[in-house]
């Protein structure tokens, strides 16, 4: 049997893809098809993709030529899959000629001619609509979410809105934004979506505004305090037809992403236990809004949401308890809390501390080895599988692009134009959940004050 490989990205699948696949499986008997995931494209510099990898391995499956689909993760895969799959024929686009000489040495190397006139970057330039973003809150996050979105294709920042205008004014002109508004209703009116990025309690009733007049929310974490507020605004967006995306940037980095694949794949077994941490030494002048108890500050609200992803993502929603332990300032906000998490058969935990450090790693400990994330690991870049013979430790290396915002805002365009409601980095159903545990320690059960 001969066995010919190809790869590429597929987005938009159109003509000009099926006549490559043709081509690559009339020389041989059996085709391979690699998908490359959503980093490779995040790598070349800008995330222009339209479909993610889940629809874009769907479309190649759909055509019926591939007689199998994998994912291409990591630059130099391609000769582990050659040899892996023991490949006699690689093939390429034409424009690629000569790139690929080099896996001569592995297998045949064929470049074929590509279809003219049609192309997935013609595609979306064609259909390339700007999706206009109007933010709403100038501070800190706002101001590295504008140039982000720089970075992906089909958006434009076009209105900004602050209380305080002079604020927005400099925002504004720093970032080229053509309209600065004087309310959030003026703001909603010349928007498709909107981000928003203001001090918690204004989450809701923002959010709730802009779904009832037809914008697409993309809303800064904590989503929201309450559980009944995050189930009646995903309700809401269902039946608006919009997009609700909770904007927790480590949720759709490729690499936590690849690390909660591995997991839920068994590579550690049956996860038993879940550790995760973070903290921040800010001066307490940055920290005015953070600590303050009318803004509902401190630390499980400031930061609570991070943590409590990769445990919610691999344990899910169904806790049996939760038990939280808090230290507060003179103000009467946290500064510390940790929090334990009982499952039918697991238990996790974490710390919050925003004027209290302390070491911030992930550990997630299975039944047949542990996955280990160094600090910042919610800016994921690295991880490790270990087990017990040292010898099957694996590591893995991804490029983070800093300060990591470019991720969630590619996932909220990709819903978008896409029509596709909601996204499976983080569920409604996950976001949910993390509100019913804001809401359990704002009313303070199962608390203890140390």
């Amino acid at each position: 049997m001969k066995k010919v490989i190809t790869y590429g990205t597929y987005d938009l699948l159109h003509q000009g893809h099926i006549n490559l696949l043709l081509r690559a499986k009339a020389l041989g008997d059996y085709l391979i098809v690699g998908v490359t995931n959503d980093n490779f494209d995040r790598e070349r510099g800008k995330l222009n993709v339209r479909n993610n990898v889940l629809e874009r391995v769907e479309a190649v499956k759909a055509t019926g030529l591939a007689d199998k689909i994998i994912i291409e993760d990591y630059v130099g895969q391609k000769i582990d899959d050659i040899q892996k799959y023991n490949v006699d024929i690689f093939a390429i686009g034409s424009d690629w000629e000569g790139k690929f000489d080099y896996l001569n040495e592995f297998c045949q190397v064929v470049y074929l001619p590509r279809t003219e006139g049609i192309s997935s970057t013609m595609l979306r330039e064609e259909s390339s609509d700007k999706i206009s973003i109007g933010i709403v809150g100038c501070g800190r996050i706002a101001q590295k979410f504008i140039p982000e979105t720089q970075m992906v294709d089909s958006v434009l920042v076009k209105a900004i809105y602050d209380i305080d205008q002079c604020v927005a004014q400099r925002v504004a002109q720093e970032n080229g934004i053509e309209y600065i508004c004087e309310s959030f209703e003026e703001l909603v009116g010349l928007s498709d979506a909107v981000y928003i990025a203001t001090p918690h309690l204004c989450h809701y009733p923002q959010a709730k505004y802009a779904l009832e007049h037809g914008c697409h929310v993309l809303c800064e974490t904590p989503f929201v305090l309450c559980e009944s507020q995050a189930e009646e605004l995903f309700i809401l967006a269902e039946k608006k037809g919009l997009v609700l995306l909770e904007a927790n940037k480590t949720a759709y980095c490729p690499a936590f992403n690849h690390l909660i694949t591995l997991v839920k794949s068994g590579l550690i077994g049956d996860v038993v236990g879940i550790d995760a941490s973070e903290s921040k030494l800010w001066r307490k002048e940055n920290l005015r809004r953070e600590l303050d108890p009318t803004q509902a500050g401190g630390s499980m609200f400031e930061m609570g949401s991070y943590p409590l992803l990769p445990i919610i993502k691999l344990l899910g929603t169904n806790y049996r308890n939760i038990n939280l332990y808090s230290r507060n300032n003179e103000n009467g906000v946290d500064i510390y809390t940790r929090g334990i998490i009982s499952y039918k058969k697991a238990v996790s935990s974490f710390q919050l501390g925003l004027g209290v450090k302390t070491e911030g790693n992930l550990i997630i400990s299975g039944t047949k080895g542990y996955a280990y994330v160094p600090s910042p690991w919610w800016k994921t870049d690295y991880f490790e599988l270990r087990y017990e013979d040292q010898n099957q430790n694996k590591k893995y290396f991804y490029k983070w692009d800093e300060p990591g915002l470019r991720y969630e805002i590619q996932e909220f365009v990709s819903c978008v134009i896409n029509n596709r409601k909601h996204s499976s980095r983080l569920k409604p159903a996950e976001s949910i959940c993390m509100a019913r545990i804001m809401q359990q320690f704002g009313d303070k059960k199962n608390f203890m004050e140390i």
